[in-house]
């Protein structure tokens, strides 16, 4: 199933927690924070202006992204884990 966002919605799909620290400790499922780390999967067309028009986004698909602690909304297409967040849910592309 191929999910396509509407207006300036943006579709993430998580990067994966980190296994362990950075000093070697192994982390439990229990003690992994969800990451605030993504992958830009899909764009809808953009806002609509108020002239008619729509924006352009500053983000493209296939850039890792940075985004809030709450962005956007969960939901699951075929047992995968996505993100659908407008572009203000985004704090910076990381490359």
């Amino acid at each position: 199933m191929k999910v396509i966002p509407l207006n300036d919605k943006i579709l993430v799909e998580r990067v994966e927690a980190e296994e362990k620290t950075a000093v070697g400790i192994v982390l439990p499922d229990s003690a992994k924070e969800k990451p605030k780390q993504g992958k830009i999967l899909e764009l809808g067309e953009g806002k609509v202006l108020d002239s008619g028009k729509r924006s352009s986004f500053q983000v493209k698909k296939g850039d890792k992204v940075l985004f809030t602690s709450y962005a956007g909304s969960e939901v699951t297409v075929d047992g995968k884990e996505f993100l659908i967040m407008t572009e203000e849910d985004i704090l910076a592309i990381v490359s």
